[in-house]
């Protein structure tokens, strides 16, 4: 991600949804004794950015926020729309003229000093005791900001609590959300067939059966020897391959495609794998044939993954 080397799938984003369907997993990481508040601005302008990297923002700056309220406290976050005016583009240098969604993430735990705020968001820089940090939480954040073109402010007093405020540009034209999408990205029912391969067996028959729900037709392999097989037997049915890049047999996911795009130049392909996208060669690209999803991912991410390939804006 620091070396620009993450593969970016933006779609239109509805922030308030984003925050609704994340709000669930918050209240579990962050404990019982911190009480989580979500408010969101109605009718917010999409933002065009990656749903992935937006729920991993709120993630690590609500894991931030636990850490600093170690007996408990109450988590804020909120969304709104907001336009810097001059005195603040001139305050704010990383602050550009135009329409902003600006998340609020803000706690009532015991603060950050002054003196390490121009650190904090320095890759490797704790604060937390051996063990119990990375130092990555907050740079993570900050680069992700920067990768959406956006900025991120904070402001801090000992004892009362720290508020970050994101900023992402709204879409210049407020493009709605694509039709035929439930809130936090499930498809209402897909209608294409699937192949699935996937050498690991618990990982295969969930994906099968999440796409399955979502309504889409699955053929699943084993192996690649087992993908072509089925290619042969059913090439005029299949609409997208959904393949591990490391499986066993000698031929990687990104052969098979190879292999299977010289018999349809344009099919479409989401590659997965628990490293990083970098595995696929430095030449690999997002396009609207090639994905990339990164395990361990969550259902709601397979479908709307798919729903990007097959449906692009």
């Amino acid at each position: 991600m620091f070396s620009r080397k993450e593969v970016i799938q933006p779609a239109n984003l509805d922030v308030n949804a984003v925050i609704q369907n994340t709000s669930r997993l918050l209240q579990r990481v962050i404990g019982e004794d911190v009480t989580l508040e979500v408010r969101s601005a109605p009718q917010l302008p999409p933002i065009f950015a990656d749903q992935g990297m937006i729920e991993q923002v709120l993630l690590n700056l609500a894991v931030n926020a636990r850490d600093a309220m170690p007996r408990g406290g109450r988590l804020m976050i909120t969304a709104g729309l907001v336009e810097p005016d001059q005195a603040y583009l001139r305050r704010v240098l990383q602050a550009r003229p135009g329409r902003y969604v600006c998340l609020k993430v803000a706690d009532t735990g015991g603060g950050i000093p002054a003196e390490i705020l121009p650190q904090i968001f320095e890759p490797f820089f704790t604060t937390k005791e051996v063990g119990k940090g990375t130092g990555l939480g907050l740079a993570t954040v900050y680069a992700i900001v920067q990768q959406h073109k956006g900025w991120i402010e904070l402001s801090s007093v000992i004892n009362q609590g720290t508020e970050f405020r994101v900023h992402f540009p709204c879409l210049a034209q407020a493009a709605p959300v694509k039709a035929g999408t439930a809130p936090g990205g499930l498809l209402n029912s897909g209608t294409e067939t699937i192949l699935v391969v996937e050498d690991e067996a618990l990982v295969r028959t969930s994906s099968c059966r999440i796409l399955q729900r979502a309504g889409y037709r699955v053929f699943e392999a084993g192996s690649a020897a087992d993908a072509l097989k089925l290619w042969a037997e059913h090439r005029g049915r299949i609409d997208l391959v959904f393949t591990d890049v490391i499986m066993p047999g000698g031929m990687t996911g990104r052969d098979l495609a190879e292999q299977l795009r010289r018999d349809r130049a344009d099919l479409k392909v989401i590659f997965t794998s628990g490293y990083s996208s970098d595995l696929l060669g430095h030449n690999f690209v997002r396009t609207a044939t090639n994905f990339f999803l990164q395990k361990p991912f969550e259902a709601a991410e397979l479908i709307r993954v798919v729903d990007q390939s097959l449906h692009p804006v």
